[in-house]
């Protein structure tokens, strides 16, 4: 052998074959040139890289290279993001942000180009992708799909302008990622037959089968919001070859305890047969979206992975294209300094901004649920007080707020929300799906204006303000990412969550997730936009005091 070449011996587990064999593999530069049997024993193994199916980058708030130190270090060599969060703060030019920040680093990146932005019609975004901005994202070889098609009513009913972003999708050879929670039957051979293939929003197992049976591929999703593993995980001992995993949206915090590597050892936890596994959480990304990411065959780029053992599966190293990326649970890819860009114009907000009238009837109220992205609706009794409809702790009844921040002047859009269990101070984000505006709660007007304002001084963050104080972990990258470090972040994002719950008095897991999506008018019964109250099931604006 040349002496160019070089050597990395273990029981190497070939996913594709099915099986494992003590060998060595044979690098040449960035590829692996041949795959040598031995009958010499080891005792680690050799595993391709892990890679998750789908996710926003953004979730972390970290950008995609310093997202990719801390993922290499859990054996993830490959990322297929949807960058619709940036996407709707600065359009086209904040998804080719997101491209040359992630060719700063060895993780391979694999963008989608968003097919919904502004994700509806009934809140504000910073922009707009139609259908010539999406086709100079198309046109270039970074996108390799057109991401999640979320409006499904408009695929159903053949509406002309998601049809033909799919069509463009299709005239360039590009795969067509969907999002369709809960539907089922003519409904969804509808969606399906329109040319989308994969679903992430399934929370059923009848529907996620339902779905396979029409030819789509499912992705198992277990992130910081929603979870749907325990509910779906089964799917994999009969239907292997037709799932991926997916963390969707993965808070810093959560980052730091692991990333695909967990959804596999929770995986063979319930017995499912460890090639299943592996084939689910290294193999069918890259066959669906034609990744180049080694397999490790001859000739593929020499992208792995080295555990310990196939039970505890901990990560020794991480290879991409035969370059050491992390090692013992340190990573090798050097830190980037991040640019900063923003789309942040709101002024700073009044207490009286806050006011409502009060008025004898009762309030449509947001009922958040725990750990969903779905919320409930109830109508309650306001409670007035000094000519004030405001807050009421005892009843877990507080207000909840969205400020158009991409325009001055916007009045504050109002409602009440219950299942966030503050009983004093407030909290605030710029973090709010899918347009990121502003969005705060709290148990006054003065701590709301409080919080608020923290964030429209660092132009993007997250805050929590009571009579102890004032936290904020600033986020000046398009107000939803952090010029951080990956274990900066997520200490300073562990701080805020912990003092809204132990001072505050939150009972939510995770109070700001919940809060991201309070706003989000594509998924159920009822939020809160920038423009109003809006009903989903319904597809309408509603008032605040019920009828």
């Amino acid at each position: 052998m040349s002496r160019d070449h070089r050597f990395i011996s273990g029981n190497i587990v070939d996913v594709l074959k099915g099986e494992i064999f003590h060998g060595t593999i044979v690098l040449d530069e960035e590829k692996i040139v041949d795959i040598q049997k031995e009958h010499q024993k080891y005792s680690h193994f050799i595993l391709p890289g892990f890679i998750d199916s789908h996710i926003h980058i953004e979730s972390s708030m970290l950008t995609p290279s310093e997202f990719a130190r801390i993922a290499s270090i859990h054996g993830t060599v490959a990322i297929v993001s949807d960058p619709h969060e940036i996407a709707n703060v600065l359009g086209v030019e904040g998804v080719k942000y997101m491209i040359e920040d992630s060719k700063r680093v060895p993780v391979k990146f694999y963008f989608g180009a968003p097919s919904c932005v502004p994700a509806s019609d009934f809140e504000t975004a910073g922009a707009s992708i139609g259908l010539e901005e999406l086709e100079e994202l198309l046109k270039m070889g970074e996108i390799r799909f057109l991401a999640e098609v979320m409006n499904f009513p408009a695929v159903i009913n053949r509406e002309r302008d998601i049809i033909e972003k799919i069509e463009l999708a299709k005239k360039y050879n590009k795969a067509v990622d969907g999002h369709a929670p809960g539907l089922k039957g003519i409904p969804l051979s509808k969606y399906i037959s329109a040319g989308i293939s994969t679903d992430h929003e399934s929370y059923q197992k009848d529907e996620a089968l339902e779905k396979i049976k029409l030819g789509m591929k499912i992705m198992i999703r277990d992130g910081s919001a929603a979870k749907n593993f325990d509910e779906l995980i089964s799917l994999v001992d009969s239907h292997f070859k037709d799932c991926m995993f997916c963390t969707d949206d993965l808070h810093p915090d959560d980052l730091l305890k692991g990333h695909i590597n967990l959804f596999v050892k929770r995986a063979l936890s319930y017995g499912i047969d460890l090639m299943k596994v592996l084939r689910v959480a290294c193999i069918n990304p890259v066959l669906h979206y034609n990744l180049d990411v080694g397999l490790l065959r001859i000739g593929d780029p020499a992208d792995f992975i080295i555990v310990d053992d196939l039970i505890n599966l901990n990560v020794i190293s991480t290879y991409i294209k035969g370059k050491l990326v992390a090692k013992s649970g340190v990573t090798m890819i050097p830190r980037q300094t991040a640019k900063r860009v923003n789309n942040f114009q709101t002024g700073y907000k009044e207490k009286e901004d806050f006011f409502i009238p009060p008025k004898m009837k009762k309030l449509n109220v947001i009922k958040a649920i725990d750990g969903q992205l779905f919320t409930d609706r109830e109508i309650l009794y306001p409670t007035i007080e000094e000519g004030r409809t405001v807050s009421d702790v005892e009843r877990d009844l507080l207000k909840i707020v969205v400020i158009n921040r991409y325009h001055q002047g916007s009045k504050p859009s109002i409602g009440f929300v219950r299942g966030f269990g503050l009983k004093k101070g407030a909290i605030a984000s710029s973090i709010a799906h899918d347009s990121h505006n502003l969005i705060a709660v709290g148990v006054t007007d003065e701590d709301i204006c409080r919080a608020v304002n923290l964030v429209i001084e660092a132009k993007g963050g997250l805050s929590v303000v009571s009579q102890n104080g004032k936290l904020i972990l600033p986020l000046p990258i398009a107000g939803i990412m952090s010029d951080l470090d990956y274990i900066s972040t997520a200490y300073k994002y562990r701080e805020i969550n912990k003092e809204t719950k132990e001072v505050l008095g939150s009972t939510l897991r995770s109070p700001f997730m919940t809060l991201s999506f309070m706003a989000l008018t594509v998924i159920p019964k009822l939020k809160l936009s920038d423009k109003g109250l809006f009903d989903v099931v319904s597809s309408k604006f509603i008032e605040l005091f019920a009828n």
